[in-house]
């Protein structure tokens, strides 16, 4: 039976103290048995988090005591076990790294679709769909029709974009991610490079499976997450792929070596 709940959840907002908020709230998941990362820094907080389910939403309550992360959401789902092995709580530069200076969702931000509008939005023939995701999580699975820009992180996606997109020519943009937070860096970046229609997958692309039916979904094969689960399919439970130590592409449960490299998996989590 699943009895571990894994929630994730970000929030872009100032946080100028940051650096004091890491113990306290390492302090609380420590004395709550919970696992995983929290991020912080001056921009915001990002986690993906594991534990029972009451202590998840006690971190919850602990953080929405801050009037700026209030209104935070998070998504859920279960697991038999943490698919984590340890807690950490970091401080960055960013939460999630473009690495362009300037670039902040809380002044430029796309349009905002839910997933209930997405089908419809990728269906028009003048909307240039991109996965804003490494080239590893595109290939387990994406949506139909999407571009793979091919890079290796998220810091080579303005590089990409300066190289391959023209804003006179691109005139509407969707783009979608895991969970929506690279989104949110991507949709910014591009509106100030001048692109004027830029549109997020409201909640990525979890959400989105989540609330869609399979018979109606555009989304085809698996979705990569970054913990011990690896992948997880339509009904948000883990495939069975395992992570290759080489080169961080998935393995699928019925191959001996990884598809990319060549190199051996690492004993499977059960």
């Amino acid at each position: 039976m699943a009895d571990i709940t894994v929630a994730a959840f970000y929030k872009f907002t100032h946080l100028p103290d940051y650096q004091e908020m890491r113990q306290p709230i390492y302090d609380f998941c420590f004395e709550h048995g919970m696992y995983g990362t929290i991020l912080l820094a001056e921009e915001g907080i990002n986690s993906t988090i594991s534990g029972p389910e009451e202590a998840i939403q006690g971190l919850l309550d602990h953080l929405k005591k801050d009037p700026r992360l209030a209104d935070i959401k998070a998504k859920f789902a279960k697991h038999h076990k943490s698919p984590f092995r340890r807690l950490r709580v970091r401080l960055k530069k960013e939460i999630v790294t473009i690495g362009v200076p300037g670039t902040d969702p809380l002044e430029l931000s796309g349009h905002r679709v839910e997933p209930k509008d997405w089908n419809n939005l990728i269906a028009q023939e003048d909307v240039i769909l991109i996965d804003t995701r490494n080239d590893y999580e595109f290939e387990t699975g994406t949506f139909e029709g999407a571009v793979d820009p091919k890079i290796d992180s998220f810091g080579d996606f303005p590089g990409w974009v300066e190289e391959n997109l023209d804003p006179k020519k691109h005139k509407k943009v969707a783009m979608f991610c895991t969970g929506g937070i690279r989104c949110e860096k991507a949709s910014a970046y591009m509106l100030k490079q001048g692109y004027e229609d830029v549109y997020q997958l409201e909640g990525g692309i979890l959400r989105y499976i989540e609330e869609t039916k399979k018979e109606e979904s555009s989304w085809k094969g698996d979705c990569f997450v970054f913990d011990y689960r690896v992948c997880v399919n339509h009904d948000l439970a883990a495939t069975g792929h395992t992570m290759c130590e080489e080169c961080q592409w998935a393995i699928p449960k019925d191959q001996e070596a990884c598809p990319h490299c060549g190199a051996m998996p690492r004993k499977r989590e059960a």
